[in-house]
C-alpha cells in the first residue's frame, strides 16, 4: 500500500474539538471543498565565487486548512468568530397600518421595545414623524388624522423564544481547536482506502463574508485555519488504512 497510486474527489468530513477542553465543538459533515496546505521557510548560507547556495536551513512549519462551504449554521458562525450565542434578539421592524374611525389610534401586531415607536403618514414614510404616545400594543397619536388613514409604523421587536443570536464583540476571538478529518482515495485498483486527517492545533481565522444574492450560486462561506504545533510539536497526522 506504499506505494499504491491513488486519487481523491471527495470532500473530508471533519470535527473539530475544543482545544482546551478536548471536547468536540462542531461536526462539520457539509463542506464541499477541503484543502490542507503546509509551508515552511527555506533560508540559505552563501559562500564563494559567484555567491552560491552553500547550507540550507528550514524553519517557520505551518501551514493552513481551509474549507468552503454552501451550507451554514449558527455553531459555524461561532467557530469563525468566537461571539458568544443567546437566545433573545432585537431587530426593528416595519408596519404598514391604517388608525382607527377617530383618526387617533394604531393598533400594533408586537410590544415594542419603550421608546422605540416612530409613526409616519403613508406618503411621507421616513420623513416627518407624528408625535404619540405608546400604551402596550395601541399608539395614540397627538393630532388626528382622517379616520382610516394609512400610516407607516417603525419599532424595535424584541424575541425571545426560538433564537439563536451571535453576538460578536472587539473582544471576540476564535478557539484553539483539534480537527480530525476523514475522507476516502481511490487507488487504481478501484479500492477505496480510508484516509484520515488529525491537525494538532488550529486557529480559525476571524474572516467571514456573508452573501446574499437573489440570482446565480447559493453564497459560499470560506473559513481558513492556521496551522500550528501543539506542546510535542505535533502539526498534522496524515493516515492511509487499508482494510
Amino acid at each position: 500500500m506504499q506505494n499504491a497510486t491513488m486519487a481523491n474527489r471527495e470532500v473530508c468530513d471533519l470535527i473539530f474539538v475544543d482545544y482546551a477542553t478536548k471536547k468536540p465543538f462542531m461536526n462539520l459533515d457539509f463542506a464541499n471543498v477541503s484543502t490542507t496546505e503546509l509551508t515552511g521557510e527555506s533560508l540559505f548560507a552563501y559562500g564563494g565565487k559567484g555567491h552560491p547556495k552553500r547550507v540550507q536551513f528550514s524553519g517557520e512549519k505551518g501551514g493552513t486548512l481551509t474549507i468552503e462551504t454552501q451550507m451554514q449554521t449558527v455553531k459555524l458562525w461561532q467557530l469563525i468568530t468566537g461571539g458568544e450565542v443567546s437566545k433573545s434578539a432585537k431587530f426593528i421592524t416595519r408596519m404598514e397600518a391604517v388608525t382607527d374611525d377617530a383618526g387617533t389610534s394604531i393598533a400594533l401586531s408586537d410590544t415594542p421595545v419603550p421608546g422605540s415607536v416612530v409613526v409616519y403618514t403613508a406618503d411621507d414614510d421616513c420623513g416627518s414623524d407624528l408625535e404619540c404616545t405608546v400604551a402596550d400594543k395601541t399608539i395614540t397619536l397627538a393630532s388626528a388624522l382622517a379616520g382610516g388613514s394609512k400610516v407607516i409604523v417603525y419599532f424595535m421587536k424584541e424575541v425571545t423564544t426560538g433564537v439563536q443570536r451571535i453576538n460578536i464583540k472587539s473582544t471576540s476571538f476564535p478557539k484553539n481547536f483539534i480537527v480530525y478529518g476523514d475522507t476516502v482515495m481511490k487507488t487504481e485498483n478501484d479500492e477505496l482506502l480510508p484516509y484520515k486527517l488529525t491537525a494538532y492545533k488550529v486557529a480559525p481565522q476571524s474572516n467571514m463574508s456573508l452573501s446574499f444574492s437573489n440570482s446565480g450560486d447559493p453564497g459560499t462561506i470560506t473559513i481558513t485555519c492556521d496551522l500550528m504545533a501543539d506542546d510535542n510539536d505535533n502539526i498534522l497526522d496524515l493516515a492511509l488504512i487499508e482494510e
